[in-house]
């Protein structure tokens, strides 16, 4: 919703102070599609040249993002709580090799399948899997799995932000790619100079429109575009830290309700569950967390 009062905001800013100041939209309107042509297709250009497939597929697709905001929601925080209090109470109870069978098959683990966004989450799922798969291999020093944990998370942190990364560059080279519309649309007017001076300037103001679109749409639109899914990247990279600290938690030999308390600090503000809200919910579960 902000983000769509956000964009009427900056058009609706920018055209009408234009209109009220006595502007005509006439040259705008008649060059406007050539520049954008121009300026949309170069950036468009450079984006894939600049990237790869992953990057620009992975750009383009979480554009949405703008207006859904992150992919974590106040329920699937609560969910993720809840699955890493039964992981931990079942290491607790039952031990690790317990955990084995979901973990060589998580997307047909009975244990996953309770919080089905959890497991459709490929980075997720495989984080989960694959920590405790070195569990169930003897690796159980805190340390060393929180240090391989964190490798893992820097790398999908990394991966991820390239997105937002790609858009920035294209942001900030809109401009100059405005000034080359511009330019041309120069080029055109100086071969013309034998015109009259009305459309002599009617041919320089549509070059300029060049340099405002390129201005316009990289600080007006691309540019928050790119600092909006950066934002919302951080925001779910909180997710991923709620399963390293559960169980690092573990390790360090606390029970299950004081490792989810530990991750619950992780929780975006807006978002965290109380205590007793938690508290109350896991209460509610079967003893035996592999019960139907």
């Amino acid at each position: 919703m902000l983000a769509i009062i956000g964009i009427v905001l900056v058009f609706g800013m920018v055209f009408g102070g234009y209109m009220l100041a006595g502007g005509k939209f006439g040259v705008i309107l008649k060059a406007a599609p050539f520049e954008l042509m121009m300026i949309g297709g170069a950036a468009a250009g450079s984006f894939l040249i600049a990237n790869g497939p992953e990057v620009v597929k992975g750009a383009l697709g979480d554009v949405s993002r703008v207006f859904s905001g992150p992919k974590w929601k106040k329920d699937d925080y609560r969910d993720l709580l809840t699955l890493m209090f039964m992981i931990v109470k079942l290491l607790k109870t039952r031990g690790v090799l317990v955990l084995e069978p979901h973990v060589e098959k998580p997307e047909e683990s009975t244990l996953f399948s309770k919080f089905p966004k959890i497991q459709q989450d490929h980075f997720a799922l495989a984080f989960i899997a694959d920590t405790l798969r070195m569990m169930t291999m003897s690796m159980d020093d805190p340390f060393q799995v929180e240090e391989c944990m964190q490798r893992q998370l820097k790398k999908h942190h990394a991966e991820v932000h390239a997105r937002a990364a790609a858009l920035r560059n294209m942001a900030d080279g809109m401009p100059a790619l405005g000034i080359v519309a511009a330019v041309l649309g120069v080029i055109k007017t100086m071969s013309a100079i034998d015109q009259p001076v009305a459309i002599l300037g009617g041919m320089i103001g549509g070059a300029l429109v060049g340099t405002f679109l390129g201005v316009f749409l990289a600080y007006g639109l691309v540019g928050p575009i790119a600092a909006r899914l950066d934002q919302t990247y951080e925001q779910d990279h909180q997710f991923y830290l709620i399963i390293r600290d559960c169980l690092v938690a573990y390790l360090q030999g606390h029970s299950a309700p004081i490792a989810v308390e530990v991750a619950r600090g992780n929780v975006p503000s807006s978002l965290q569950p109380s205590f007793h809200e938690l508290d109350e919910h896991l209460n509610s579960l079967p003893a035996d967390p592999l019960a139907a």
